[in-house]
């Protein structure tokens, strides 16, 4: 007799479930058909000893094509390295990878233009196809005004550290791939703001949120996919099942696996359809004036930025000190 199938099998039959890490062991463990990463995760995985092959290919890469300007081999090494850990991501996935933009460039729309073209031409010079490749991009104004660009490059685009409806529309009509509005993070802020310990998980902030994005997207027959993204808990992915997409941590993988019991699928694009709804537009003063009168996504957004930034810079101080243990 057939063991029945786990709530994460069940899940990959109604959503596309998407590894959120650069760890290549969990994402060859659980075969997503997506993989995500974040400057985070991989100054995580560029720590573990089974990686250092990868710091090393990226810091001489990096240094034959910029010895003396450090700041500038650090950055390309950075680069290297994300799109070096992609690449061996791309191996075990059927579908694509997500490689995101250095978080510090998320308010100057043209330096993260010339920085996804960058990441972009190093992946088809290492024979990858940009159809298998999403550039993560801060959903700010001016990252979205970037999207927008690529988009008609060629290159798509996932638009991330989105927390509001209004991020969501502007990523909708700038004909962006994909968004990846956060569950977590959202759940975090409201925690400490109404000084609670918990939210039941269909009154959770953050799924509400994702929600009411996707059903937003659905009944205006919008393209762009939604991937929920930053998940606290198992009962977070659940209230969210039927989403476009998912994106979960090896842990909260794993978790799934182990769960018995029957998935209801809780969104779906045909009752969105049914509903009634008023459609938005956002230019950039409508962007910006629900933007300043949303706390939380002003907060959330600004705090994801720097701490993707700080990221990026503790990965750029490891691999200086990996380069000096080089002496190249």
């Amino acid at each position: 007799m057939a063991e029945p199938a786990s709530l994460l099998d069940q899940l990959k039959q109604m959503t596309v479930v998407v590894a959120d890490t650069g760890d290549i062991q969990s994402i060859e463990k659980f075969r997503p058909r997506d993989a995500t990463t974040n400057p985070s995760l991989l100054m995580a995985a560029a720590q573990m000893p089974e990686y250092q092959d990868l710091i090393d290919e990226a810091l001489r890469w990096a240094h034959a094509r910029s010895a003396s300007d450090m700041e500038r081999l650090l950055r390309l090494a950075a680069d290297r390295l994300a799109v070096e850990f992609g690449l061996r991501i791309l191996d075990i996935v059927e579908g694509r990878v997500s490689t995101e933009v250095d978080a510090r460039l998320s308010y100057d729309t043209a330096a993260t233009i010339d920085k996804a073209r960058l990441l972009i031409q190093l992946y088809e010079d290492s024979g990858a196809s940009r159809e298998r490749v999403l550039i993560k991009i801060a959903s700010t104004w001016e990252g979205i005004r970037a999207a927008e660009v690529l988009e008609r490059e060629g290159i798509h685009c996932n638009l991330t550290l989105l927390f509001g409806l209004h991020q969501a529309v502007a990523c909708a009509e700038a004909g962006v791939t994909l968004i990846s509005p956060f569950v977590g993070r959202i759940l975090d802020w409201y925690l400490q703001e109404e000084r609670r310990e918990s939210f039941a998980p269909p009154e959770d902030p953050g799924v509400l949120s994702v929600t009411k994005i996707y059903n937003y997207f659905k009944h205006f027959e919008y393209k762009t996919e939604v991937m929920g993204a930053s998940f606290r808990n198992t009962g977070q992915i659940i209230e969210l099942a039927g989403c476009d997409l998912l994106t979960i941590s090896p842990k909260l993988l794993g978790e799934l696996a182990g769960m018995q019991g029957e998935l209801q699928r809780k969104l779906c694009p045909q009752r969105a359809a049914a509903m009634q709804m008023e459609r938005q537009h956002m230019d950039e003063q409508a962007f910006r004036l629900a933007h300043s009168r949303n706390r939380m996504a002003t907060e959330k957004l600004h705090q994801g930025i720097f701490d993707f930034g700080k990221a990026t810079e503790s990965l750029e101080l490891h691999l200086a000190r990996r380069l000096r243990a080089l002496d190249l």
